[in-house]
């Protein structure tokens, strides 16, 4: 018997209900955690590199994108880069 049925018999018969929420706890736990420790992997080489160069907010977002680098692959970056030209730029209109 796997602990989902366990639980769901439990709940049923409505006996047991401490040993129920210990199941579900138990179930609802993630199995490993390497999300985190990646997370802390990716910061470590992040800040080695450029700890001497970047400010403190700089160094968060870059870490972030890092981390978070399967959504920022799916980026179209050519609209966010004539956005950001058109706002900053520097020259006169003739």
């Amino acid at each position: 018997m796997t602990l989902t049925l366990i639980s769901k018999i439990l709940r049923q018969l409505d006996v047991y209900p401490n040993v129920d929420i210990a199941i579900r706890m138990a179930l609802s736990a993630p199995v490993t955690n390497c999300t985190g420790e990646r997370s802390f992997s990716t910061l470590r080489r992040v800040k080695n590199y450029l700890r001497s160069s970047t400010s403190h907010g700089r160094l968060t977002s870059l870490s972030l994108l890092t981390i978070e680098r399967m959504l920022t692959q799916n980026i179209q970056y050519n609209g966010i880069i004539d956005t950001f030209a058109r706002t900053k730029a520097r020259r006169e209109a003739l």
